[in-house]
């Protein structure tokens, strides 16, 4: 709708004197000293105060003009995408915001910072699936409810439920960054919420299959694969936890590491005292004895360390005559947090030790432990049953029906 101006008006405009200026709908115009006429512009838009220079008469500049550029800082609001001067807050689009917050991990990475897991499958689900999505949109606009048409979308298109609830851990991660960084406020997160998932069955190995594992590690060429799984084998930790230790982080006289970065937090993390004698002769033999354990064998990685060792594994298990399709990296984690509940230890202990961030994560493996539920089961079996017997029970029903037919004759009626 155009707008009808009562003070800004072609006339009033021409005689305007040196010095002097009219506003009207936020545009303002004031005469230079120069004889020439300025246009600028005074609004809030999206709650946000706009104040630019639009031009000069003498540039061919009008009102026309600065209706116009105020018609086009409101379309840019609508889009999430108003472009005002440095210093003033900008709202960033989701794509905007997923560019920047890929370029910061990059940046965190290059420096040999800490702080990013699993940084390849996070660059993937916001480019191939959440910024084609949610494209354009505000990024401090993103409602609960479009998070949940996502996930409806994605399972309309076919990807499994666990897919998804990886791409919603992403969005989660990516939505915690912009709050730390400021770049949206708390209450602007929408709600994630993840579907349970069916539960995988957990395959343990059998301490045959172990030492069968240990045996084809040793066999393989590459000298870090049997110390790789002596590591998942004795002290539960996972895949990306392993690559990551450094010998400075070892105190070998309590049998601790220092692991500063962990699904669940920094943790300290126990080890076996087999696994120590093997750590102790190992550094032995290295030149560096304080950096990183699993280095890479040529240079040029781009990390000081290992990203994986499924390759490895995959050899190891193969020698060992196993499944590679059923045992994976994490299926040590599973045997020893598995033995931990077979051997008696506590729930809160087992936490501790695999680093679980809940209880309820490590209930998970009470199930496989049947032999210790048994054993506690045995415990509310005392014997003061044993006395009853068939016959016994037999009598005493016999006992309860005479009595009902006592108590029935006395009310009166027939039993």
């Amino acid at each position: 709708m155009a707008l009808r101006f009562q003070r800004l008006t072609r006339p009033e405009i021409r005689n305007l004197g040196i010095g002097s200026r009219i506003a009207e709908h936020g545009i303002i115009v004031e005469r230079m000293k120069s004889g020439d006429l300025r246009f600028s512009v005074n609004v809030m838009i999206d709650g946000q105060r706009v104040h630019r220079v639009i031009g000069r008469e003498s540039e061919g500049v009008t009102r026309e003009q600065a209706e116009r550029a105020i018609e086009a800082f409101r379309t840019k609001a609508r889009e999430g995408r108003l472009d005002l001067p440095t210093g003033r807050k900008v709202h960033r689009t989701f794509r905007e915001a997923a560019e920047q917050y890929l370029e910061n991990i990059d940046t965190t990475l290059r420096a040999g910072m800490r702080g990013y897991q699993d940084v390849p499958n996070k660059k993937r689900h916001l480019l191939t699936y959440l910024v084609p999505y949610f494209k354009d949109q505000r990024a401090d606009k993103v409602t609960d409810f479009a998070v949940q048409h996502y996930v409806r979308h994605r399972l309309e298109k076919g990807a499994v439920l666990a897919t998804v609830n990886r791409e919603l851990s992403t969005l989660s991660h990516f939505m915690n960054r912009m709050i730390q960084w400021k770049w949206i406020k708390a209450d602007d997160k929408p709600r994630i919420e993840k579907e349970d998932e069916p539960r995988k069955k957990i395959v343990i190995l059998s301490g045959e299959h172990q030492q069968a594992l240990m045996k084809g590690g040793i066999a393989d060429q590459d000298p870090a694969t049997w110390l790789f799984i002596a590591f998942g084998l004795n002290t539960a930790m996972r895949h990306g936890e392993i690559l990551r230790v450094r010998w400075d982080e070892i105190d070998f006289a309590s049998n601790r590491i220092h692991i500063p970065q962990a699904k669940a937090g920094q943790r300290i993390q126990p080890i076996t005292g087999s696994l120590r004698t093997m750590l102790e002769n190992e550094r032995k033999s290295r030149d560096d004895q304080e950096g990183y354990i699993f280095t890479h064998r040529r240079h040029g990685g781009k990390t000081p360390y290992r990203k994986s060792m499924a390759r490895q594994f995959e050899r190891a298990v193969l020698r060992a005559g196993l499944e590679p399709t059923k045992v994976t990296p994490h299926v040590m984690r599973h045997t020893a947090i598995t033995a931990l509940v077979q051997a008696g230890v506590d729930l809160p202990t087992i936490q501790k030790i695999s680093g679980h961030k809940t209880l309820l994560m490590v209930m998970r493996y009470v199930h496989l432990a049947d032999d210790h539920i048994d054993t506690a089961i045995a415990a509310l079996d005392t014997g003061m049953f044993d006395a009853i017997t068939p016959e016994l029970h037999t009598a005493g029903n016999l006992a309860l029906n005479g009595r009902a037919k006592v108590v029935a004759i006395s009310s009166g009626k027939a039993a």
